[in-house]
């Protein structure tokens, strides 16, 4: 199942006690669109706040879906505006959404100057501005790192640490008098918090308060500590997740 959904109105991805997640509104949908408990296995976890243009999971159903479109169809329906299916895609029996993804792709979205359209969607960038450039060197350094112990949450569940990213870089999306910059970065896999963490150092190199050798020694420290803030969450999203049978 390919899937999105803005993140503000849910407690994240992953059900939860006594909050509402995406996982468990696609799950309710899905048992009442089946007329059966069909559970849901997502491709990750995405935090509270955070926005997913795509998103992949998984489900076994004891039935052919005959008629992919109506299907998708009626989820919408059910799900409301927040969350959208895109598509139903038949797979083999055992295909998972999370150990197969080969890659996964963030991006972080920021603007300049002030717009009624953008706010709840990207974060503004301070007045002074920030240098891309400086902020494409440091991040450049994240492609030879394994560690990402400095930008993971404290005291996750997390059995390791080591992330292979294969992309992170600044790009002008928008040029002008508003314009827009995305973070993007690519990778197997992420820990919890860790884009959101590594924006935020990333923005202390940008505000100058952090140098590229500065950057490479929160990296080395394997410290949270050291790290800048985490970022807020709206301007984040879940952007791509690449499989080696779907196209």
């Amino acid at each position: 199942m390919r899937l999105a959904y803005r993140g503000a109105p849910y407690h994240g991805w992953q059900i939860q006690p006594n909050a509402i997640s995406v996982q468990e509104c696609v799950e309710r949908a899905l048992s009442t669109f089946l007329r059966t408990p069909t559970p849901v296995v997502g491709a990750g976890r995405t935090d509270t706040g955070v926005n997913a243009s795509m998103m992949i999971a998984h489900f076994d159903a004891d039935r052919e879906i005959a008629d992919i479109p109506g299907a998708v169809r009626a989820l919408c329906s059910l799900l409301g505006r927040d969350i959208v299916v895109y598509d139903i895609i038949p797979v083999h029996a055992d295909a998972h959404a999370r150990f197969d993804a080969t890659s996964r792709t963030y991006h972080y979205y920021t603007y300049t100057g002030r717009s009624p359209f953008l706010y709840d969607l990207a974060w503004q960038e301070p007045p002074a501005g920030l240098d891309f450039d400086a902020m494409n060197m440091a991040a450049s350094l994240l492609t030879g790192v394994d560690d990402f112990t400095s930008f993971a949450k404290l005291h996750s569940d997390a059995k390791t640490n080591i992330c292979r990213v294969t992309r992170a870089e600044w790009i002008e999306t928008v040029p002008g008098d508003t314009s827009r910059h995305t973070f993007v970065i690519t990778a197997d896999r992420f820990l919890r918090n860790m884009v959101r963490a590594v924006v935020g150092t990333l923005v202390d190199v940008g505000r100058g308060k952090l140098s590229i050798d500065g950057f490479r020694d929160v990296v080395e420290r394997r410290d949270r500590c050291a790290a800048g803030i985490s970022m807020p969450p709206h301007p984040l999203f879940l952007y791509d997740i690449t499989y080696p049978y779907i196209r």
